[in-house]
Protein backbone atom coordinates (compact mmCIF):
# COMPACT_ATOMS: atom_id res chain seq x y z
CA UNK A 1 0.00 0.00 0.00
CA UNK A 2 1.13 3.47 -0.89
CA UNK A 3 0.44 6.11 2.16
CA UNK A 4 0.53 9.75 1.19
CA UNK A 5 0.91 12.09 4.05
CA UNK A 6 0.39 15.89 3.94
CA UNK A 7 2.30 17.76 6.48
CA UNK A 8 2.35 21.40 6.61
CA UNK A 9 5.66 22.13 8.10
CA UNK A 10 9.51 21.49 7.80
CA UNK A 11 10.71 22.10 11.12
CA UNK A 12 11.24 19.89 14.33
CA UNK A 13 9.16 20.50 16.82
CA UNK A 14 6.57 18.68 18.92
CA UNK A 15 3.83 17.35 15.65
CA UNK A 16 6.76 17.78 13.52
CA UNK A 17 8.78 15.18 15.65
CA UNK A 18 5.48 13.18 16.15
CA UNK A 19 4.64 12.94 12.53
CA UNK A 20 8.44 11.04 12.85
CA UNK A 21 7.06 8.36 15.03
CA UNK A 22 4.26 7.79 12.80
CA UNK A 23 6.42 7.27 9.67
CA UNK A 24 8.16 4.69 11.49
CA UNK A 25 5.24 2.95 12.62
CA UNK A 26 3.54 2.67 9.29
CA UNK A 27 7.08 1.62 7.60
CA UNK A 28 7.15 -1.05 10.27
CA UNK A 29 3.52 -1.98 9.00
CA UNK A 30 4.68 -2.91 5.82
CA UNK A 31 3.72 0.14 4.20
CA UNK A 32 5.38 2.87 2.00
CA UNK A 33 5.13 6.29 2.68
CA UNK A 34 5.48 9.26 0.87
CA UNK A 35 5.29 12.30 3.06
CA UNK A 36 4.96 16.02 1.18
CA UNK A 37 5.43 19.31 2.62
CA UNK A 38 5.67 22.77 1.51
CA UNK A 39 9.38 23.69 1.95
CA UNK A 40 12.36 22.00 2.75
CA UNK A 41 13.86 22.15 6.57
CA UNK A 42 15.45 19.62 9.14
CA UNK A 43 12.55 17.42 9.33
CA UNK A 44 13.25 16.02 6.08
CA UNK A 45 16.44 13.89 6.75
CA UNK A 46 14.16 12.51 9.82
CA UNK A 47 11.42 11.54 7.68
CA UNK A 48 13.86 9.94 5.57
CA UNK A 49 15.77 8.03 7.58
CA UNK A 50 12.29 6.68 9.27
CA UNK A 51 11.59 5.28 5.97
CA UNK A 52 9.70 7.82 4.21
CA UNK A 53 10.65 9.04 0.52
CA UNK A 54 9.85 13.19 0.87
CA UNK A 55 8.06 15.15 -1.61
CA UNK A 56 8.73 19.38 -1.57
CA UNK A 57 5.77 20.85 -3.23
CA UNK A 58 4.46 24.80 -2.34
CA UNK A 59 1.04 24.45 -0.79
CA UNK A 60 -1.00 26.68 1.63
CA UNK A 61 -1.34 26.41 5.24
CA UNK A 62 -4.30 27.91 7.29
CA UNK A 63 -2.78 31.29 9.20
CA UNK A 64 -3.66 34.27 10.75
CA UNK A 65 -2.71 36.22 7.74
CA UNK A 66 -5.04 34.78 5.81
CA UNK A 67 -7.92 36.41 8.31
CA UNK A 68 -8.36 39.38 6.27
CA UNK A 69 -10.04 40.73 3.11
CA UNK A 70 -6.41 40.96 1.06
CA UNK A 71 -5.47 37.54 2.95
CA UNK A 72 -8.56 35.00 1.48
CA UNK A 73 -7.41 36.79 -1.90
CA UNK A 74 -4.17 35.86 -1.43
CA UNK A 75 -5.55 32.33 -0.47
CA UNK A 76 -7.63 31.70 -3.38
CA UNK A 77 -4.83 32.74 -5.27
CA UNK A 78 -2.65 29.93 -4.12
CA UNK A 79 -5.24 27.58 -3.86
CA UNK A 80 -5.54 27.83 -7.96
CA UNK A 81 -2.16 26.55 -8.03
CA UNK A 82 -2.31 24.18 -5.42
CA UNK A 83 -4.88 21.71 -7.32
CA UNK A 84 -2.42 21.78 -10.15
CA UNK A 85 0.65 20.86 -8.15
CA UNK A 86 -1.53 18.33 -6.47
CA UNK A 87 -2.82 16.77 -9.48
CA UNK A 88 1.09 16.45 -10.75
CA UNK A 89 1.85 14.84 -7.40
CA UNK A 90 -1.06 12.34 -7.19
CA UNK A 91 -0.14 10.86 -10.47
CA UNK A 92 3.79 10.66 -9.95
CA UNK A 93 2.56 8.90 -6.25
CA UNK A 94 -0.73 6.84 -7.09
CA UNK A 95 -1.65 6.76 -2.97
CA UNK A 96 -4.52 4.45 -2.10
CA UNK A 97 -4.74 6.03 1.48
CA UNK A 98 -4.24 9.44 2.65
CA UNK A 99 -3.09 10.66 6.12
CA UNK A 100 -2.97 14.69 6.92
CA UNK A 101 -1.06 15.23 9.55
CA UNK A 102 -2.94 18.41 10.75
CA UNK A 103 -6.10 20.63 10.41
CA UNK A 104 -4.73 23.57 8.72
CA UNK A 105 -4.54 21.83 5.37
CA UNK A 106 -7.78 20.68 4.73
CA UNK A 107 -7.00 21.16 0.64
CA UNK A 108 -5.52 17.69 1.18
CA UNK A 109 -8.77 15.48 2.47
CA UNK A 110 -10.79 17.20 -0.44
CA UNK A 111 -7.76 16.00 -3.28
CA UNK A 112 -8.43 12.22 -1.33
CA UNK A 113 -12.20 12.39 -1.41
CA UNK A 114 -12.14 13.49 -4.99
CA UNK A 115 -10.06 10.68 -6.09
CA UNK A 116 -12.45 8.52 -3.75
CA UNK A 117 -9.13 7.51 -1.54
CA UNK A 118 -9.83 6.89 2.34
CA UNK A 119 -8.61 10.39 4.23
CA UNK A 120 -7.55 9.98 7.91
CA UNK A 121 -6.98 13.48 9.46
CA UNK A 122 -4.87 13.42 12.64
CA UNK A 123 -5.48 16.17 14.78
CA UNK A 124 -3.07 17.99 16.56
CA UNK A 125 -5.10 21.19 17.75
CA UNK A 126 -7.37 21.90 20.34
CA UNK A 127 -8.73 25.55 19.17
CA UNK A 128 -10.87 26.81 22.07
CA UNK A 129 -9.57 30.03 22.40
CA UNK A 130 -10.57 31.11 18.56
CA UNK A 131 -14.06 32.25 18.12
CA UNK A 132 -16.49 29.86 17.07
CA UNK A 133 -16.74 30.45 13.11
CA UNK A 134 -12.72 30.14 12.90
CA UNK A 135 -13.16 26.80 14.85
CA UNK A 136 -16.11 25.79 12.21
CA UNK A 137 -13.80 26.70 9.54
CA UNK A 138 -11.09 24.12 11.35
CA UNK A 139 -13.20 21.72 11.53
CA UNK A 140 -16.13 21.31 8.98
CA UNK A 141 -13.82 20.05 6.68
CA UNK A 142 -12.95 17.22 8.80
CA UNK A 143 -16.53 15.92 7.80
CA UNK A 144 -14.97 15.06 4.74
CA UNK A 145 -12.55 12.56 6.52
CA UNK A 146 -12.87 8.72 6.64
CA UNK A 147 -11.92 8.87 10.24
CA UNK A 148 -9.77 11.23 12.41
CA UNK A 149 -7.26 10.69 15.31
CA UNK A 150 -6.78 13.27 18.17
CA UNK A 151 -3.69 13.52 20.37
CA UNK A 152 -5.71 14.12 23.33
CA UNK A 153 -8.91 14.26 24.78
CA UNK A 154 -8.88 17.76 24.88
CA UNK A 155 -8.48 17.91 20.76
CA UNK A 156 -11.42 15.48 20.78
CA UNK A 157 -13.65 17.71 22.54
CA UNK A 158 -12.73 21.00 20.87
CA UNK A 159 -14.42 19.35 17.32
CA UNK A 160 -17.19 17.65 19.24
CA UNK A 161 -18.44 20.80 20.03
CA UNK A 162 -17.55 22.38 17.44
CA UNK A 163 -19.28 19.65 15.13
CA UNK A 164 -20.85 17.07 17.10
CA UNK A 165 -21.38 14.30 14.84
CA UNK A 166 -17.08 14.41 14.67
CA UNK A 167 -17.63 12.37 17.82
CA UNK A 168 -18.96 9.32 16.02
CA UNK A 169 -15.34 9.00 14.15
CA UNK A 170 -12.82 10.44 16.29
CA UNK A 171 -10.48 7.96 18.17
CA UNK A 172 -7.80 9.55 21.01
CA UNK A 173 -4.31 8.45 20.59
CA UNK A 174 -2.06 9.46 22.87
CA UNK A 175 1.34 10.44 21.37
CA UNK A 176 4.55 8.37 21.57
CA UNK A 177 7.73 10.11 22.95
CA UNK A 178 10.89 8.36 22.60
CA UNK A 179 12.68 8.48 25.42
CA UNK A 180 17.04 9.01 26.31
CA UNK A 181 19.05 5.77 26.20
CA UNK A 182 19.98 6.20 29.60
CA UNK A 183 18.80 8.94 31.99
CA UNK A 184 21.48 11.26 33.78
CA UNK A 185 20.61 11.70 37.06
CA UNK A 186 19.85 14.66 38.43
CA UNK A 187 22.34 17.11 40.26
CA UNK A 188 22.18 17.51 44.41
CA UNK A 189 22.13 21.29 43.85
CA UNK A 190 24.27 23.29 46.79
CA UNK A 191 22.64 25.58 48.54
CA UNK A 192 25.16 28.56 46.98
CA UNK A 193 23.99 27.40 43.48
CA UNK A 194 21.52 28.72 40.98
CA UNK A 195 18.61 27.02 40.68
CA UNK A 196 18.67 25.92 36.73
CA UNK A 197 14.72 26.57 35.18
CA UNK A 198 14.20 25.73 31.56
CA UNK A 199 11.46 26.14 28.92
CA UNK A 200 11.41 24.31 25.53
CA UNK A 201 9.40 25.68 23.16
CA UNK A 202 8.36 28.19 20.73
CA UNK A 203 8.37 31.53 21.32
CA UNK A 204 4.76 32.25 21.27
CA UNK A 205 2.32 34.21 23.69
CA UNK A 206 0.57 30.31 23.33
CA UNK A 207 3.63 28.65 25.10
CA UNK A 208 3.49 31.30 28.25
CA UNK A 209 7.72 32.49 27.91
CA UNK A 210 6.32 35.61 29.21
CA UNK A 211 4.53 34.12 31.98
CA UNK A 212 8.18 32.20 32.30
CA UNK A 213 10.05 35.40 32.57
CA UNK A 214 7.56 37.09 34.92
CA UNK A 215 7.75 34.09 37.38
CA UNK A 216 11.57 34.14 37.42
CA UNK A 217 11.33 37.52 38.25
CA UNK A 218 9.25 36.73 41.39
CA UNK A 219 10.91 34.07 42.62
CA UNK A 220 13.83 36.54 42.37
CA UNK A 221 12.63 39.05 44.08
CA UNK A 222 11.75 36.62 47.08
CA UNK A 223 15.62 35.64 46.79
CA UNK A 224 15.87 32.59 45.35
CA UNK A 225 18.78 32.93 42.60
CA UNK A 226 17.03 30.93 39.41
CA UNK A 227 18.35 31.54 36.31
CA UNK A 228 15.98 30.61 32.96
CA UNK A 229 17.24 28.97 29.89
CA UNK A 230 14.68 29.47 26.86
CA UNK A 231 15.07 27.41 23.90
CA UNK A 232 13.13 27.97 20.69
CA UNK A 233 12.56 29.96 17.85
CA UNK A 234 9.97 32.53 17.14
CA UNK A 235 7.10 31.96 14.81
CA UNK A 236 6.76 33.59 11.08
CA UNK A 237 4.33 36.85 12.24
CA UNK A 238 5.73 36.91 15.70
CA UNK A 239 9.13 38.50 16.02
CA UNK A 240 7.63 41.54 17.91
CA UNK A 241 6.78 38.88 20.80
CA UNK A 242 10.66 37.58 20.95
CA UNK A 243 11.66 41.35 20.87
CA UNK A 244 9.31 42.29 23.98
CA UNK A 245 10.80 39.03 25.73
CA UNK A 246 14.20 40.14 25.13
CA UNK A 247 13.10 43.96 26.38
CA UNK A 248 11.86 42.11 29.44
CA UNK A 249 15.08 40.14 29.82
CA UNK A 250 17.07 43.26 29.90
CA UNK A 251 15.31 44.71 32.79
CA UNK A 252 17.41 45.18 36.15
CA UNK A 253 15.27 42.16 37.97
CA UNK A 254 16.21 39.84 35.43
CA UNK A 255 19.66 40.98 33.32
CA UNK A 256 22.12 38.51 33.13
CA UNK A 257 19.41 35.99 33.90
CA UNK A 258 17.67 34.59 31.14
CA UNK A 259 19.64 32.82 27.99
CA UNK A 260 17.77 32.73 25.29
CA UNK A 261 19.06 30.07 23.09
CA UNK A 262 17.21 30.24 19.48
CA UNK A 263 16.64 26.91 18.16
CA UNK A 264 18.21 23.88 20.31
CA UNK A 265 18.61 20.83 17.82
CA UNK A 266 19.33 18.47 21.15
CA UNK A 267 16.83 19.78 23.50
CA UNK A 268 17.25 16.74 25.81
CA UNK A 269 20.82 18.12 26.81
CA UNK A 270 19.04 20.82 27.83
CA UNK A 271 16.29 19.00 29.94
CA UNK A 272 19.26 16.96 31.43
CA UNK A 273 20.83 20.13 33.04
CA UNK A 274 17.60 21.64 34.37
CA UNK A 275 17.07 21.70 38.19
CA UNK A 276 13.15 22.27 36.82
CA UNK A 277 11.38 22.40 33.82
CA UNK A 278 8.80 24.53 32.96
CA UNK A 279 6.08 24.16 30.47
CA UNK A 280 3.63 27.11 31.06
CA UNK A 281 1.46 27.17 28.08
CA UNK A 282 -1.98 29.14 27.61
CA UNK A 283 -3.08 26.59 25.28
CA UNK A 284 -1.71 22.89 24.90
CA UNK A 285 -3.43 20.35 22.93
CA UNK A 286 -0.51 17.42 23.88
CA UNK A 287 2.58 18.81 25.29
CA UNK A 288 5.84 16.74 23.94
CA UNK A 289 7.79 18.48 25.99
CA UNK A 290 6.11 17.83 28.93
CA UNK A 291 6.91 14.01 28.21
CA UNK A 292 10.48 14.38 27.66
CA UNK A 293 10.93 16.64 30.57
CA UNK A 294 9.23 13.21 32.63
CA UNK A 295 11.22 10.83 30.94
CA UNK A 296 14.24 12.35 31.39
CA UNK A 297 13.59 12.34 35.22
CA UNK A 298 13.26 16.30 36.09
CA UNK A 299 10.72 18.23 37.69
CA UNK A 300 8.30 19.49 35.97
CA UNK A 301 5.76 22.09 36.36
CA UNK A 302 3.00 22.62 33.53
CA UNK A 303 0.11 24.44 33.01
CA UNK A 304 -3.07 23.02 34.33
CA UNK A 305 -4.64 23.37 30.64
CA UNK A 306 -5.61 20.96 28.09
CA UNK A 307 -3.51 17.97 27.23
CA UNK A 308 -0.94 18.60 30.10
CA UNK A 309 -3.51 18.27 31.95
CA UNK A 310 -3.70 14.67 30.79
CA UNK A 311 -0.58 13.68 30.90
CA UNK A 312 0.96 15.37 34.72
CA UNK A 313 -1.23 14.23 37.56
CA UNK A 314 -0.45 16.95 40.08
CA UNK A 315 1.09 16.82 43.13
CA UNK A 316 2.24 12.91 42.12
CA UNK A 317 4.14 13.15 38.88
CA UNK A 318 4.51 16.60 38.65
CA UNK A 319 3.12 20.14 39.56
CA UNK A 320 0.11 22.25 37.83
CA UNK A 321 -0.19 26.13 37.95
CA UNK A 322 -2.65 28.10 36.56
CA UNK A 323 -2.41 29.21 32.84
CA UNK A 324 -1.41 32.68 32.49
CA UNK A 325 -0.75 33.17 36.15
CA UNK A 326 3.06 34.37 36.85
CA UNK A 327 2.54 34.36 40.53
CA UNK A 328 1.11 30.30 40.80
CA UNK A 329 4.06 29.96 38.64
CA UNK A 330 6.48 31.18 41.08
CA UNK A 331 5.19 29.92 43.75
CA UNK A 332 5.29 26.33 42.41
CA UNK A 333 9.06 26.84 41.75
CA UNK A 334 9.93 28.20 44.99
CA UNK A 335 8.31 24.92 46.71
CA UNK A 336 10.33 22.38 44.30
CA UNK A 337 13.36 25.09 45.01
CA UNK A 338 12.89 24.80 49.10
CA UNK A 339 11.97 20.82 49.05
CA UNK A 340 14.35 18.60 46.78
CA UNK A 341 13.03 15.54 48.60
CA UNK A 342 9.60 16.41 46.83
CA UNK A 343 11.03 17.66 43.42
CA UNK A 344 12.77 14.11 43.15
CA UNK A 345 10.14 12.16 44.24
CA UNK A 346 7.75 12.98 41.17
CA UNK A 347 10.66 13.23 39.07
CA UNK A 348 10.79 9.12 39.52
CA UNK A 349 7.25 8.62 39.87
CA UNK A 350 6.51 11.24 36.69
CA UNK A 351 9.24 8.98 34.55
CA UNK A 352 7.68 5.74 35.41
CA UNK A 353 3.91 7.18 34.50
CA UNK A 354 5.83 8.45 31.04
CA UNK A 355 7.15 5.50 29.98
CA UNK A 356 3.70 3.52 30.66
CA UNK A 357 1.56 5.54 28.86
CA UNK A 358 3.26 7.58 26.34
CA UNK A 359 5.83 5.15 24.65
CA UNK A 360 7.21 5.37 21.09
CA UNK A 361 6.66 1.61 20.36
CA UNK A 362 2.92 1.93 21.73
CA UNK A 363 2.47 4.73 19.98
CA UNK A 364 3.79 3.38 16.55
CA UNK A 365 1.51 0.22 16.62
CA UNK A 366 -1.89 2.28 17.72
CA UNK A 367 -1.28 5.18 15.18
CA UNK A 368 -0.71 2.38 12.11
CA UNK A 369 -3.64 0.21 13.18
CA UNK A 370 -6.03 3.90 13.14
CA UNK A 371 -4.46 4.68 10.12
CA UNK A 372 -4.94 1.42 8.14
CA UNK A 373 -7.65 0.34 10.04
Amino acid sequence: MRLLVAHPSPDVYGSDLQLVETVRGLHQAGQRVTVVVPERGPLLPLLEAAGASVEVMAFPVLRKAYLSPIGLVRLAAALMVFWVRAARLWRRVRPSRVLVNTVTIPWWIVVARAARVPVVCHVHEAEDDQPKPVRLALTAPLLLATRVVANSRASRDVLTHTVKVLGRRTTVVYNGVPGPESVVSARNRMPHEALRLVLVGRLSPRKGTDVALEALAEVRRRGIDARLRVCGSVFAGYEWFEQELRSRASDSDLAGNVEFLGYVAEPARELEQADVVLVPSRVEPFGNVAVEALLAERPLIASRVQGLAEIVTDGETGLLVTPGDATDLADAIQRLAADPTLAAELASAGRKDAEERFGAERYREEIAAEVLG
